[in-house]
């Protein structure tokens, strides 16, 4: 509803109190957006409106709907999926592959594993931590406490490229870039399967899946979710798996991940989406044995933020990087090749 917190392994689906109003007696009757706008002045009403959707906003303990109105006396409370924290960020001394810097933002290359910032059973050793330790006084946007220097993410098991914002200036004009949908973001993805088309575009609204609040799932219709769409071109055809990349019109959580089940090739060994098990191939116990040894080469979802395009914001000058697939990326894929051309 107001941040969205990176996706964290979770098993419980909970929700945390983290605000509580009592409606004076001498309330007027309101509609509970507007209630609840006045009294969180830096939460967008649409964003209300998407919490109340999800059922983050209780009136005396019940969930309502967006135009249910207050009265006098009614308890209001707003739930989240993270427990109440100090936003304070305990600096870490843990290394950072930094790939650009310099007064202004600076382009780290994140290993698969490290969580991006704070947040619900991952509280140290993130990229915020490192940030915090090696950096002074990064800047924060609005409603973000606790994320310094952070304009976007990536998932915790996604290697690749992240902006980093050193400055409140470059933060807003980075921010902007991202909400403008300007920035260029092409990920390499290893998927199941042959896309076909072998180049395409998937343009399926994506939103929180409303029976697991930890999944996001694909609503093809159009009436729920947001505006979602990924560019996708086939770069390597290996029979039973396809390397592929992606080019991200909108930046949607698990939007990559969720767009290519969507389509029928989850990304390999992807746990949440379907990738985990053999989608394509044959049912010989070998060729099971080789794939079971393909998981454990990369035991994550096969995905990499390949490069990163922007505006620089003192310079104005447009900025591209790139960065190597990393050693287990790298190594399902040559494993793969290698089966190929012994198949064939």
């Amino acid at each position: 509803m107001i941040n969205e917190p990176e996706k964290i392994e979770n098993d419980e689906d909970e929700l945390f109190e983290h605000y509580r109003f009592v409606a004076n007696p001498k309330q007027t009757i309101v509609r509970i957006d507007k209630f609840l706008q006045i009294r969180m002045p830096n939460v967008s009403r649409s964003k209300i409106q998407n919490g109340i959707k999800e059922k983050f906003v209780l009136v005396n303990d019940l969930p309502i709907k967006a135009n249910h109105r207050i009265h006098p006396g009614d308890v209001v409370t707003v739930l989240l999926p993270d427990p109440p924290r100090d936003t304070d960020v305990v600096p870490e001394d843990i290394p950072i592959n930094i790939v650009y810097e310099d007064d202004c933002l600076l382009v780290v290359n994140k290993p698969a594993g490290m969580v991006v910032h704070p947040a619900y059973q991952n509280w140290t050793g993130t990229l915020v931590n490192a940030l915090a330790y090696h950096f002074q006084n990064l800047p924060t946007m609005p409603n973000n406490d606790g994320r310094p220097g952070l304009v976007h993410r990536i998932d915790k098991d996604t290697s690749g490229l992240l902006v980093i914002a050193k400055s409140e200036h470059a933060m807003s004009h980075l921010a902007r870039q991202f909400f403008d949908h300007s920035i260029e973001r092409t990920y390499y993805a290893l998927v199941w399967g042959e896309p076909d088309p072998v180049n395409g575009t998937v343009n399926v609204n994506l939103g929180r899946n409303p029976k697991d609040r930890k999944e996001t799932i694909a609503f093809p219709d159009g009436d729920l979710g947001r505006t979602a769409i990924t560019h996708f071109e086939t770069l390597r055809n290996l029979r039973y798996v396809s390397l592929i990349k992606c080019n991200l019109e909108t930046g949607r959580t698990h939007q990559i991940r969720v767009h290519m089940k969507y389509i029928g090739h989850p990304i390999f060994n992807d746990a949440s989406y379907g990738g985990n098990r053999i989608m394509k191939g044959t049912v010989f116990t070998k060729y099971k044995q080789f794939v079971d040894n393909c998981f454990k080469l990369i035991p994550r979802q096969a995905l990499h933020a390949k490069s990163l395009g922007f505006i620089h914001p003192d310079t104005n000058e447009f900025m591209q990087f790139e960065s190597e697939l990393p050693d287990d990326f790298k190594a399902v894929l040559e494993k793969w090749e290698h089966y190929l051309n012994y198949v064939e």
